[in-house]
């Protein structure tokens, strides 16, 4: 069965020229980094300013494709165009916590998920980021 990992040079390489103009018009990799972390605040934000509009938890399904879009972007941008480097790895790892949480908390403001549930959900993805990051650590000490 095929998993998302066996997927990704595919989407990586529908992404490629749109990667490739980015970079030609000076778009760095932090900025997209910094945008998918904006997207998924205001699209929290939006959920937990206005739940009792429902529909905007479709939101969510979009904007997590389009993070995953984005990251790959940043990735691409930073691996293939000489991006690359500390602050960006740090940037990357901090913006996709904040992502998850703008994307995970506003779940608290429905009664039906119970807000303590919601936060031990959110505890737990900045763990496992955290458990990654660790990761990265012990492999460059």
């Amino acid at each position: 069965m095929p998993t998302l990992y066996a997927l990704k040079p595919a989407f990586q390489g529908r992404l490629r020229p749109l990667v490739n103009r980015l970079a030609a018009i000076g778009v760095t990799a932090n900025s997209i980094t910094i945008l998918a972390a904006a997207m998924s605040i205001a699209a929290g934000a939006a959920i937990a300013i206005r739940h009792e509009w429902r529909w905007l938890l479709l939101l969510i399904p979009v904007v997590m494709f389009v993070r995953m879009a984005l990251n790959a972007v940043d990735g691409m941008l930073a691996r293939e165009h000489g991006q690359a480097s500390t602050l960006g790895m740090y940037l990357n790892e901090l913006c996709d916590v904040v992502s998850d949480l703008a994307l995970i908390l506003p779940f608290a403001v429905f009664p039906e998920f119970g807000a303590w549930g919601v936060v031990a959900f959110a505890i737990s993805a900045v763990l496992t980021e955290f458990a990654g990051v660790l990761g990265i650590a012990a492999k460059n000490g």
